[in-house]
């Protein structure tokens, strides 16, 4: 693909849940359809489950579809509600926004309930207790006297206070005149003289005349995006639908990641032991509550070469055309023969678009096919990880037109770039683009000897696009050690053979269109192959990093700022903290060596986000932190992480003491 205006290479893809099934998804969808309109009256919860983006969304909104129009032609008593959990985030119980929910969406969905005004009020007073309760001392109900708190008064007075000034709530204006009576009378059948357990027996046989009154054979609840919410609001969501599951003609579908569910019962239950018989407490929770699991497998590199297609694709042609349905289903049916391996091929698009196959959409096309190997191992499968890297290529090429960078910005390159910053570990991009910006031609020299290994091209001809050798290494760089560790990882020599060969071409123009997410050209000046030989060797292993200290003592000032900037840089653009960071080994060889730096390395590791880090941050200074203000600052530091850190981190801290007077 070589196009001049990055803004013409494709539409941009709207990142949310759909209708137009592009990962064979409506198979879960009609299953679970199946599953909660069968004769059985009895209630069913079932689970669709999924990580975070693999269109578990999706799946509920087709499930939703299904039931559209308050029913299907088989039997309108079926009703479908919605209830999206992570929009009550922050409300003050969401146990009740979720019962509350479910009962205003069934009145505003049966219109004949407005003449039902008996149960309506039942139902409504029952979830009026509740709430009362609750604010008078949670959901644990534990009501010792026989009077009202001074928090049930004014819980009282001010729901009661609302429906006068606001008497839609009870339907009917009649009702807010006898409010007030009816808060007299309140306290006769209010937390203050019945139980928790026949208050909940009245709200279920309330909500069960509410249910035969509004003529519903089925009601079916979906709640969406519990794997978002806090723990404490995830937990409160489960604990209400709890309270329905038992009911006849219930059914509700819940989407969420297992995962993230079970670390909220962990959070929740502190007190729960993390060994013997409560060691699955969390997922046993979840599965007492959820009868029947769906789980959305991930998408193989087929399916991926597919789904990228037709997102690139449906960007550019209406999802609603003809051409474009005739397009789905071929895909559909290549989807469901995943293990044929069989893409879309150029045939297939071009019978199926006929007019509008369009040089757009060959170069899109021809996108899909450059780019879903490496997209289907670096986004695992996932559908959402795939259409952010598309957006944010998208954007990045709509941008560099902007600026006027023109031809100097080849998309297929800049593709290449992108895998290797979004799926590679954070130290290979960084080292390419390192190594980039600070030789005068903007190659690097080690992807350049990569890309020739993968495709077992010999080192003598390694050039680069002008035509000159690329230099021989000199004894301060060991490029080979770095190739040859390159070579052994799958994911770096599977996106290294992937067309276009980047690293003959100079990268330079590449650096500022990424130059978003971290600044690789602004650092001053450029490092010398000397600085970048020291470099490897402070970010590769202990040993490695230990052995640069007689390199280091003997660079210049300038010199040693620049190996500095290069490492906070590294350390500060790194994502997995839970794990100790190559850069901290070469910091620590660093400060040892040039102790008036001991202050700013305390500073750079003061940025790192406290609750990211792991236990790896808690020890290891001893010999590193030696000056009395440089001790002062991280006894400082560890105060901070002891409040604000990871379990792990306070973990480390915390047993024997910290710092240069206790654990190192």
């Amino acid at each position: 693909m070589s196009v001049t205006d990055g803004s013409k290479a494709f539409g941009y893809i709207i990142d949310q849940e759909t209708s137009v099934d592009l990962l064979r998804n409506e198979a879960i969808a009609k299953t679970v359809v199946d599953l909660v309109t069968a004769k059985s009256s009895h209630s069913v919860t079932v689970g669709v489950h999924g990580d975070w983006g693999a269109g578990k969304s999706s799946v509920l909104h087709m499930i939703e579809a299904a039931f559209a129009n308050g029913g299907s032609a088989a039997n309108p008593g079926y009703l479908c509600i919605r209830f999206n959990g992570w929009e009550f985030q922050g409300f003050e119980d969401a146990k009740i926004a979720l019962i509350e929910g479910v009962v205003t969406q069934l009145i505003a969905k049966r219109p004949m309930l407005t003449k039902a005004t008996d149960q309506v009020k039942n139902v409504l007073k029952r979830i009026d207790w509740l709430k009362i309760a609750k604010r008078g001392g949670g959901l644990a109900f534990n009501v010792s006297t026989g009077l009202p708190s001074p928090d049930q008064v004014m819980s009282l007075l001010s729901m009661f206070q609302a429906k006068i000034e606001n008497p839609a709530t009870f339907l009917t204006k009649e009702n807010a005149e006898i409010a007030m009576s009816e808060m007299r009378g309140f306290w006769k059948e209010s937390p203050d003289s019945r139980s928790v357990p026949e208050e909940l027996r009245e709200f279920h046989n309330a909500f069960e005349q509410l249910i035969e009154k509004a003529e519903v054979s089925r009601l079916i609840v979906l709640v969406d995006d519990l794997d978002r919410c806090l723990p404490e609001t995830a937990i409160q969501t489960l604990e209400a639908i709890r309270l329905f599951v038992s009911l006849p003609k219930t059914a509700f579908v819940i989407g969420a990641d297992e995962s993230m569910i079970e670390y909220s019962v962990r959070s929740h239950f502190k007190d729960i032991p993390e060994e013997g018989v409560w060691k699955g407490y969390p997922k046993a929770y979840l599965e007492k509550l959820i009868q029947v699991p769906f789980r959305i497998p991930a998408m193989g590199e087929t399916e991926t070469h597919i789904y990228v297609t037709m997102l690139l694709v449906g960007a550019l042609i209406e999802e609603d055309s003809q051409e474009f349905k005739c397009l789905l289903d071929r895909a559909r049916e290549l989807m469901s023969r995943p293990w044929e391996r069989k893409g879309l091929e150029e045939a297939d698009i071009r019978g199926a678009l006929a007019l509008k196959y369009s040089p757009d959409v060959a170069r899109a096309v021809a996108l899909a096919d450059r780019i879903s190997p490496v997209l289907a191992k670096g986004a695992s499968g996932n559908p959402r990880q795939v259409k952010r890297f598309v957006n944010a290529l998208n954007l990045r090429l709509r941008v560099s037109a902007a600026r006027g960078f023109g031809q100097s910005i080849d998309p297929d390159v800049l593709v290449k770039f992108m895998l290797a910053e979004t799926f590679l570990p954070s130290t290979v991009f960084d080292h390419i683009a390192m190594s980039a910006a600070s030789s005068d031609d903007g190659i690097s020299e080690d992807l350049a000897l990569l890309e020739a290994a993968v495709r077992a091209v010999p080192a003598a001809e390694v050039v680069s696009k002008k035509g000159s050798p690329i230099p021989i290494a000199t004894p301060e760089v060991a490029r080979n050690e770095i190739v040859e560790d390159w070579k052994t990882q799958e994911d770096v020599a599977r996106w290294a053979r992937v067309d276009p060969e980047i690293g003959k071409l100079s990268l330079k123009p590449y650096l500022f269109v990424v130059n978003d997410r971290k600044n690789f050209v602004g650092t001053g000046k450029p490092m010398s192959a000397k600085l970048i030989g020291i470099l490897r060797k402070l970010t590769g292993t202990s040993f490695a990093a230990a052995s640069a200290k007689g390199d280091l003592g003997a660079l210049e000032q300038t010199e040693v700022e620049l190996v500095f900037g290069a490492l906070r840089t590294l350390l500060l653009s790194e994502k997995a903290l839970q794990v100790c960071p190559a850069a901290i080994g070469g910091l620590n060889a660093l400060v040892t060596t040039h102790q008036s730096y001991q202050a700013r390395y305390l500073e750079v590791l003061d940025m790192l986000p406290s609750d990211a880090l792991g236990a790896w941050a808690g020890t290891g200074y001893d010999k590193v932190i030696t000056t009395a203000p440089a001790k002062a600052k991280l006894s400082a530091l560890f105060e901070k992480w002891r409040t604000k850190g990871g379990a792990s981190l306070k973990m480390a801290l915390e047993p024997m003491g910290s710092g240069p007077n206790g654990r190192s």
